[in-house]
């Protein structure tokens, strides 16, 4: 391939999820609303985290780390559509959109593999709970995050430098409101049978592979819930995963309804329409999810929000210190 093939384009043209001009402003108000409450509910369960010592434990470093993913992730694609929108232009450079593509999939990627991690730390919460807190080190935790990161950084880079590789020439509108693989990789005027084969294996090592090891996980939580005589303790067991459940739910429900709306139609907006589920819809309602249902999450906002004061102010340690 020539190198000179890749200057052959200087942007894309974004056309966002509906081309009627009266729609924009609603879409636009809807995306904003959403957007924000997404911003607001995750850092604020990250700062509950962050300020209740009673919250730094395996699990809450997780969902703080989850939180601070899925603000990362939303913010690739959300701002720019909006800016597309006030401005009434749709167009989004070369590099911006490789560069946006890129992180897209490191967050995205992310997502999936620290649901995967949650899920093995409850497995070990209820399989394995006297042995919890020497198995769930500090060590250990950061370093799952990290291989995580790792992993999808890779995954990432490499979808970002299969890209690079193709020329464009014509047909540069892209039928979503971000750069989404797919459709970029569909607009090269170059051979795309390679990308296609890497998007293809990846998507299925980067989906099966959590995916096993959540299965595999509640499998055995499953069974040590069933063994507990009590019914009392097997609610108890049980509520600890409720959430995680319902958030893992979510997100694959959400990720297999863009794949299952994309093969079985060819209207790209129709695609782009079930693709605001996993990229604005979840991130958004995550931080209720885990907030509503827990007891712990629920205490530390009121007090992080002022609503509660509690019994030995935080004054007073300092006093005492001094």
């Amino acid at each position: 391939m020539e190198p000179e093939n890749n200057t052959q384009i200087s942007e894309f043209i974004l056309l966002g999820l509906a081309e009627e001009g009266e729609l924009q402003p609603l879409i636009y108000g809807l995306f904003l609303c959403m957007y924000l409450i997404t911003l607001l509910g995750n850092l604020l369960i990250i700062l509950a985290v962050i300020s209740d010592s009673h919250l730094h434990t395996p699990m809450y470093f997780f969902l703080s780390s989850l939180s601070f993913v899925d603000i990362c992730f939303t913010s690739t694609s959300i701002p720019k559509m909006l800016v597309n929108i006030q401005t009434q232009k749709k167009v989004i450079t070369y590099a911006d959109c490789i560069t946006q593509m890129f992180f897209l999939l490191l967050f995205a990627g992310l997502d999936d593999l620290l649901l995967s991690v949650m899920a093995y730390d409850r497995f070990v919460a209820i399989c394995h709970p006297l042995h919890y807190t020497v198995i769930m080190n500090t060590r250990l935790c950061v370093l799952m995050v990290l291989v995580s990161t790792i992993i999808s950084s890779l995954h990432s880079l490499l979808q970002s430098l299969m890209v690079l590789r193709l020329s464009f020439c014509t047909d540069l509108e892209i039928p979503h409101f971000f750069c989404e693989l797919d459709q970029v990789v569909h607009r090269a005027c170059s051979d795309t049978l390679l990308n296609d084969v890497v998007i293809y294996l990846a998507a299925v090592l980067l989906a099966i592979g959590p995916l096993a090891g959540i299965v595999y996980s509640y499998s055995k939580i499953v069974s040590s819930i069933r063994a507990i005589s009590s019914t009392h303790g097997k609610n108890k067991a049980f509520s600890t995963c409720v959430s995680h459940l319902l958030v893992v739910s979510l997100f694959y429900c959400t990720c297999i309804g863009v794949y299952l709306s994309s093969a079985a139609t060819h209207n790209s907006h129709s695609t782009a329409a079930a693709s605001v589920m996993y990229m604005v819809v979840t991130p958004m309602l995550n931080p209720f999810i885990y907030s509503l249902r827990n007891k712990d999450m629920k205490s530390a906002l009121k007090r992080l929000l002022g609503k509660k004061t509690s019994k030995v102010p935080i004054v007073m340690r300092f006093k005492i210190c001094l």
